[in-house]
């Protein structure tokens, strides 16, 4: 088993918290992760994850403070105390 954090962010935290422990099977990978904590709140399901079960295109996705690609979070496999954090799109000006 692998124990991670996943860290949310503006709307996100709203729907989900600020601060999840989450202890996974060995070579979960962070789509698999986030759809952990997601199973049971529809509302943030459709937020962060297409029809397609993938990301939304918007969403903004780190590992250990690396920005990860959204097309690569279905096959990118999270370790040990990893924290992974998920935000929705920046603005600014």
């Amino acid at each position: 088993m692998t124990a991670i954090t996943i860290r949310f962010f503006a709307q996100f935290r709203e729907l989900l918290g600020e601060r999840i422990q989450l202890v996974v099977p060995e070579a979960t990978t962070i789509t698999e992760a986030v759809q952990i904590v997601c199973r049971e709140r529809k509302e943030a399901a459709d937020a962060l994850f297409g029809e397609d079960g993938a990301f939304r295109e918007y969403v903004i996705l780190m590992q250990n403070g690396t920005r990860v690609n959204r097309t690569e979070a279905g096959s990118t496999v999270v370790a040990d105390g990893d924290e992974l954090a998920v935000f929705p799109p920046v603005a600014g000006g």
